[in-house]
């Protein structure tokens, strides 16, 4: 009997391993952040349509207390419209974001706090905009109230650069915000896994950054390349979609020397990721191996 119930004690064994989750505790030590005078404190950005309580869930989320040394302001419409060619200076704001400047040669961190709030934006793609957009060596936390697609945070974060003594160029700030709607729209409406996109546009960013294409078909080129190199394959709109972002960021006045290493930096994170997602997929494929195998044990048993 007993070597009849070691497979389910296994069994059950494991099941507590895969589905205990892991707990942390915030830091109560009252710990402060040194302020970096160079840059100022941080900019708490708010949408401007929070109503007070969705502020008071985003201030506890950004962990943002009444000792914070911070600076809050909003963002609206109307910076929407100051930062998007076609930026609807009525639409409402709801994703909200604190962003620290940094030294340079920092690189740029982004935390999406409430990732079950933020339904679309991933923080590979937020990174990918801001440095289509200029942002660069800053930590980027990034908070909701509700679920959101977290696009207007993206305007929220130019706001509190240019707030921090930071000079955004407004042809380049569309461009990236272009590029994030292209990278969601790939990921909900083509199916490609968030992941896979960030990897695609950074790839095709690298290659032009390091070839400095002079054409729209150098341009075209480097996209059918990549896409073929990563094995994704998008629909004639997607695709012309991709080769019009691309070209407008060939056209864009970056200093792409430096450019290339940021990318770099961004293309090793998106790649660890990839390999943490394919190692998790190995490991549920081996805990579906087990309970077929198990299965498999338990039927030979009443044979």
């Amino acid at each position: 009997m007993r070597k009849i119930l070691q497979p389910f004690i296994a069994a059950i064994l494991m099941i507590g391993v895969v589905i205990t989750p892991t707990i942390t505790y915030a830091d109560s030590s009252g710990t402060t952040e040194v302020v970096n005078e160079k840059f100022g404190p941080p900019i708490v950005v708010y949408g401007g349509n929070l109503t007070e309580s969705q502020k008071n869930s985003v201030k506890e989320s950004l962990k943002v207390t009444e000792n914070s040394d911070v600076k809050e302001i909003e963002v609206t419409g109307k910076d929407l419209a100051k930062y998007l060619t076609d930026g609807d200076a009525s639409a409402r704001m709801f994703s909200s974001a604190k962003i620290t400047r940094k030294d340079a040669g920092k690189g740029l961190v982004i935390n999406i706090v409430t990732p079950d709030n933020i339904t679309e934006v991933t923080a590979e793609m937020y990174a990918n905009a801001m440095l289509t957009a200029g942002i660069h060596d800053a930590l980027v936390e990034i908070a909701a109230p509700k679920p959101v697609t977290g696009h207007s945070a993206l305007v929220g974060i130019y706001k509190a650069y240019e707030v921090t003594g930071g000079k955004l160029d407004p042809e380049r700030t569309d461009v990236a915000n272009d590029e994030l709607s292209v990278a969601t729209n790939l990921a909900k409406e083509s199916g490609i896994d968030e992941a896979k996109v960030s990897e695609l546009l950074t790839e095709i960013k690298k290659q032009i950054a390091e070839t400095n294409p002079t054409s729209r078909e150098d341009v075209e080129k480097i996209v059918t390349e990549q896409l073929s190199k990563l094995k994704i394959e998008l629909s004639d709109k997607d695709r012309q979609l991709l080769i019009d972002l691309m070209d407008r960021i060939r056209k864009l006045d970056i200093d792409f020397s430096k450019w290339s290493d940021q990318l770099n930096d961004l293309s090793k994170t998106i790649e660890d990721k990839i390999g943490k997602i394919v190692d998790s997929e190995g490991f549920w494929q081996s805990v579906k191996n087990f309970f077929n195998n198990l299965i498999d044990s338990i039927r030979s048993i009443f044979k």
